[in-house]
């Protein structure tokens, strides 16, 4: 298994039990280096104090906080770990609010809450208390140099986490609402026409980073020498009639569902 983010206990009122914390997800995409364009050698970063005029070694860099412009209070790792709240090593859960009562904007990371083999049974009726009640937990957990507030749930056989952002920490001024038009009966009628066509089951096996394989592919054709082909991009005018637009979309919808078993059936 991959290297723990996090271990400590669960305090679920006098109830506690130790767990371990593992990553859940992580994005995937094509990573590129920094090469020189001379000669295609790899290039390394460079720390270089502003004062002294000259590039310094990773082992003189200590943590600063900028205080006024230019002016710099230093703080040492060890005098971050004197200063840690008990919930560095003691999940503390607070509150349990009923499943689907947060709402998903605020959710940051995921991870896996892996149970120690000492604590068997006290975790298994952690999980079994969530199931039953339909609750998830709401606790707090220090770690990666900040306290956050996490909500734990039921997930399959086992606990999932989910680090939870502050309201503070929501750009509510880039928030977007829906412009105060009119729109007809029939329109929403249209519209709610065309979520009832594409309503299906969610599967995520289903979807696929067509990003991503097109710079592999890009990779892969210039490694051989060949021309890169640009892809085609569709060409979408702007909604003149919402209704013909609607009415248009239902119909090819509609078309696009009987042919799908087809090609299922084909392949």
């Amino acid at each position: 298994m991959a290297a723990a983010v996090w271990k400590g206990q669960i305090s679920f009122g006098l109830v506690s039990f130790p767990v371990t914390l593992h990553a859940a997800a992580r994005a995937e995409a094509v990573h590129f280096h920094l090469v020189h364009k001379k000669d295609h050698s790899r290039v390394r970063e460079v720390f270089y104090c502003i004062e002294e005029d000259k590039p310094v070694e990773r082992s003189e860099l200590e943590k600063g906080f900028e205080v006024s412009k230019g002016k710099y209070v230093t703080v040492e790792d060890e005098e971050l770990k004197k200063i840690a709240p008990a919930t560095a090593s003691t999940m503390d859960v607070v509150q349990f609010v009923d499943a689907g009562d947060v709402d998903p904007i605020y959710f940051e990371s995921s991870y896996y809450v892996a149970a120690d083999e000492r604590a068997g049974k006290a975790y298994a009726l952690f999980v079994a208390t969530l199931k039953e009640t339909e609750q998830n937990a709401i606790a707090k957990i220090a770690m990666h140099s900040r306290e956050h507030i996490v909500l734990m749930r039921a997930y399959e056989h086992g606990l999932v986490l989910h680090t939870l952002y502050y309201p503070d920490e929501l750009h509510k001024g880039n928030r977007g609402e829906a412009p105060s038009v009119k729109y007809s009966a029939k329109e929403l009628e249209l519209a709610k026409n065309l979520v009832d066509q594409l309503k299906a089951a969610f599967k995520p096996q289903e979807f696929k980073d067509t990003y991503r394989e097109n710079v592999e592919h890009l990779i892969a054709q210039k490694q051989k020498g060949r021309k890169v082909a640009a892809v085609k991009q569709p060409k979408k005018a702007p909604v003149i009639d919402l209704m013909e637009a609607l009415r248009k979309s239902l119909k090819t919808s509609a078309a696009s569902r009987k042919k799908a078993p087809a090609k299922r059936k084909a392949a």
